[in-house]
């Protein structure tokens, strides 16, 4: 009785919306819905591997993704494991809560945060630039700022919403091996490193199989909100690709075609990075 309710979730929003994947292998028109509309086959997904449009926006999206995850992942576990060691339980509280509150802001709040502190003109950071003698950057529409400029935000935002999730594995760990650590002479960072890294290992392996599966998405809404034609070529991803697609020149076919195969390569992904930890770490989802 109790799964009823998140099985009917599931059944109404994750797996009846399947049956518009069709729309990938048809000439779909909007006048003729589903079953009318012409049937093409892999005639979509031919386009697709032949769009250099698209080769930009995958590479676009393997980039960011990883830049996020090579730079971004670590740090939650981290500050988790720092903020462990801290006793002055006031002074941890606040930090926590300091660092998680911007998960809470919407994308369009921090866009147009981040489009006031780096603006051109009046902008804090440029004006700081220009007091040493500098020429003003144009962060949001300079292509080799733009990665670099999503990445930094991604951070500022989630970092410590993540971090909590490594605070709550470090928790679970019995104290009594610290108290033995320590009695053994022990400091702090040899129990961070053989007691606390360790033991959120398996919360570690969980998370980045989940990030694994979520690589193509390198965050649409987070760039929407931040990008615009002069920066496509380094900010495109798939998810602003197939809504510029799918909704700008209503060829609902190419986009659902474009989603699906995001679809099948994250679930790939997942299914990989589950079997290789399985293999090297003896750890895994299942």
């Amino acid at each position: 009785m109790l799964l009823i309710p998140g099985l009917l979730f599931l059944l109404l929003f994750k797996y009846t919306p399947l049956y518009g994947v069709l729309i990938a292998f048809q000439e779909f028109n909007i006048f003729d819905g589903i079953r009318g509309s012409e049937w093409v086959g892999l005639e979509q997904f031919r386009k697709l591997m032949e769009s250099e449009e698209f080769a930009q926006v995958f590479t676009n999206t393997l980039l960011i993704s990883v830049y996020k995850i090579v730079l971004l992942f670590p740090i939650p576990i981290f500050i988790a494991l720092v903020l462990n060691e801290v006793r002055l339980m006031a002074f941890k509280r606040t930090i926590q809560t300091i660092i998680y509150l911007p998960h809470f802001l919407s994308w369009v709040i921090i866009s147009g945060l981040f489009i006031t502190i780096l603006s051109t003109s009046g902008g804090l950071v440029n004006n700081i630039i220009e007091w040493f003698g500098g020429e003003p950057v144009g962060f949001f529409v300079d292509n080799r700022y733009f990665r670099s400029l999503l990445v930094f935000t991604a951070g500022w935002k989630e970092v410590g919403w993540n971090a909590i999730v490594f605070i709550a594995a470090i928790a679970g760990i019995e104290q009594e091996q610290y108290e033995a650590a320590a009695i053994d002479g022990a400091g702090r960072i040899r129990r961070m490193l053989h007691i606390s890294l360790p033991g959120i290992l398996p919360t570690i392996v969980l998370m980045f199989i989940l990030r694994l599966g979520s690589v193509l998405d390198a965050g649409t809404e987070q760039i929407l909100t931040m990008y615009n034609p002069v920066v496509y070529e380094t900010g495109d991803v798939i998810g602003t690709f197939v809504y510029r697609i799918g909704l700008g020149k209503m060829d609902y076919s190419f986009s659902t075609a474009v989603g699906l195969f995001n679809s099948v390569v994250g679930f790939i992904l997942i299914i990989s990075g589950n079997y290789f930890s399985r293999k090297f770490l003896k750890r895994g989802i299942w």
